[in-house]
C-alpha cells in the first residue's frame, strides 16, 4: 500500500492525495460509508458502486466477529466476496464497541472483554486477536485496537488508554515486520 500527497495546506498540514490498495485507489479526503455487519443499510451495491462511486466501505470488526466470525468470512473468500464487494475495505478493531458497549465490556492491559449484545457470551478482544481476525477478513486496511475513552477523562485515563494503544500499535508493527 502507498499513499501519493497531491497537495497539503501550508498552514494546518492537512493532506490530499491517492491511497494505492489491493482493491483501487482511493482518493482522499473520502466519503467511507459504513457497512457495519457487512452491508450497507438502505443503500444498494449498485448505487453505491455507481452513483455513490464509493471507493471504500468500513466494516466493523467486533459485529463481523461475533456473527458470521472470521473463519467462516475467511472460508469463503475473504469479506470482498462475502459483501460482493471488488472496491477497498477498511475493519475497524472494535474500539468503537470499547465506547459504546462501556456495560457490556471490561478493559485491561491485555484487551476487553466483551459480554456479546446478541446473546451474553464473553469473548476476549486483544490488539493480537483483532488484527487476526482482520487478516482473517481480508482487510485493505485494519485498525488497531483502541479505546477511545469518554469526554470528559481525566489526564490519567487518557494516558493509560493511548498507552495501550500506543504499545500494541508498535508491538504488531515490529512482529510483523520482521
Amino acid at each position: 500500500m502507498t499513499f501519493d500527497i497531491l497537495a497539503e495546506c501550508p498552514a494546518t498540514g492537512a493532506r490530499a492525495g491517492l491511497l494505492h490498495t489491493a482493491h483501487g485507489v482511493i482518493e482522499t479526503p473520502v466519503f467511507m460509508p459504513v457497512g457495519t455487519q457487512g452491508t450497507v443499510k438502505g443503500v444498494l451495491q449498485r448505487d453505491l458502486a455507481g452513483e455513490l462511486d464509493a471507493q471504500i466501505i468500513l466494516a466493523n470488526t467486533y459485529h463481523l466477529f461475533l456473527r458470521p466470525g472470521p473463519e467462516l468470512i475467511k472460508s469463503l473468500g475473504g469479506l470482498h466476496k462475502f459483501m460482493s464487494w471488488d472496491r477497498a475495505i477498511l475493519t475497524d478493531s472494535g474500539g468503537f464497541q470499547v465506547f459504546s458497549l462501556s456495560d457490556l465490556r471490561k478493559i485491561s492491559d491485555e484487551g476487553v472483554l466483551f459480554r456479546s449484545h446478541l446473546n451474553g457470551d464473553q469473548h476476549m478482544f486483544t490488539p493480537q486477536s483483532t488484527i487476526d481476525a482482520q487478516l482473517a477478513f481480508g482487510s485493505d486496511i485494519a485498525m488497531v485496537l483502541d479505546e477511545c475513552p469518554p469526554y470528559p477523562v481525566s489526564h490519567e485515563v487518557a494516558r493509560a488508554a493511548m498507552r495501550r494503544t500506543v504499545v500494541v500499535a508498535s508491538f504488531r508493527l515490529r512482529t510483523t515486520a520482521g
